[in-house]
């Protein structure tokens, strides 16, 4: 499919922009699982699959036993419709990799290249394994995958991954602290009142209003109830009442997100939604039912690994190429497999203003400094130097 021949980055780009004009949905990614396979086989890895979801696992053994590393990347893309302009632009109506998933498996296939034609895992004691993950937009794919028996056989000790920023420069890298991605909570309210005539609103009970007030509500759960210091995130994202102007529905529902990095806070939240709940439906004399679907936890770094990334990204890029980020209120579903091992994750640069690849993540117009792609290759090839230099001290 790719002609190994090819100078390197030439090869990442033309990777990056095959899997870009071929995006595909969540747990639909079967056509990138054989690219994948079919370029991991071609290099000499152990390749896995799997007869019930998409994903591709590669296993490169060392010269003897020892502890064995991951690295993760995600392949799904997005349903919207690209507006780029770019030549390699989405070929698939309404379906775009506007959060780079696309880069991101260009980069671990760079990495599977590298590592086998420098023979680098022959004087290495442990494994190493490249996690290609379906499904992460929807935050289903990394705990289907963990369900597979993904961090088992070898059984991974450690795991790391990346991904993309735009508000980042390419050729830069941005390294979180402790915390770094959010939890991803989410809740639906419905709301029962008795309809009637808009002219008429004491002949009714009215879910439209008893809802506008709980939206308001719920506002003052994080200025109000939540310490200063901590974050967290309670939004309204969709709500749907009524068909006519002059009607009063019976019924009204609302959906939103919470986000939160600590437990506590969580817990908080949630407690205080229900309360606010309770108080509106008995102040207006409604009803109401409220659901709440956990999501992903938040992602910790692993100290240990959170260093071993800071030292790769000093030898790969320098420290002037090296930007302490703030956690994000975002979600990611590598939250799963940082409950299982030591874990991290970081921002990679690829940015560029001067060419317009600045608009943010999930944009129609989102596109990315393709120089980003070697600049990952090198990171990740330092990050396993590195784990497996400390373990053979």
């Amino acid at each position: 499919m790719y002609r190994h021949f090819k100078e390197f980055t030439d090869w990442l780009v033309e990777i990056r922009r095959d899997f870009h004009q071929n995006p595909e949905l969540s747990m639909r990614e079967e056509k990138t699982t054989q690219k994948v396979a079919s370029i991991l086989k071609d290099l000499g890895w152990e390749v896995s699959t799997f007869t019930d979801m998409p994903g591709v696992v590669g296993v490169m053994k060392g010269i003897r036993p020892g502890p064995t590393f991951a690295l993760r990347a995600d392949m799904d893309a997005l349903p919207m419709q690209e507006r780029t302009g770019a030549s390699y632009a989405s070929q698939v109506p309404g379906v775009m990799h506007a959060c780079g998933h696309d880069a991101h498996m260009a980069i671990l296939l760079g990495v599977a290249r590298k590592v086998a034609e420098t023979g680098v895992m022959s004087r290495v004691a442990g494994n190493l394994k490249l996690i290609f993950q379906p499904a992460e937009e929807t935050l289903a794919g990394a705990h289907a995958l963990i369900a597979h028996g993904v961090m088992e056989n070898p059984r991974v000790d450690a795991i790391c991954a990346l991904h993309v920023g735009p508000h980042i420069p390419a050729g830069k890298v941005g390294l979180y602290g402790e915390l770094a991605y959010a939890s991803t909570d989410a809740f639906e309210l419905s709301v029962k009142g008795a309809g009637t005539h808009g002219a008429r609103p004491d002949e009714g009970r009215d879910p439209i209003t008893a809802s506008a007030h709980f939206i308001a509500a719920i506002q003052t759960i994080v200025s109000r109830n939540v310490k200063p210091i901590h974050a967290a995130v309670v939004s309204v994202g969709s709500i749907h009442g009524g068909k006519a102007p002059n009607i009063i529905p019976e019924s009204v529902t609302l959906q939103g997100t919470i986000r939160t990095l600590d437990p506590d806070v969580r817990e908080t939240v949630l407690h205080r939604l229900e309360e606010i709940a309770k108080g509106i439906s008995d102040a207006f004399g409604v009803s109401h039912t409220l659901e709440i679907t956990e999501g992903t936890p938040a992602i910790r770094n692993h100290p240990e690994m959170a260093r071993l990334f800071r030292v790769a990204a000093e030898r790969a890029l320098g420290r002037d190429n090296i930007i302490e980020e703030p956690h994000t209120m975002g979600g990611e579903d590598f939250a799963y497999y940082a409950q299982k091992c030591p874990a991290a994750i970081v921002r990679l640069g690829c940015g560029n203003e001067g060419k317009g690849m600045s608009y943010p993540l999930h944009s129609p117009r989102f596109d990315l400094d393709e120089r980003a792609l070697e600049t990952g290759v090198h990171l990740f090839l330092e990050l396993i130097r590195a784990f497996f230099e400390e373990r053979r001290a």
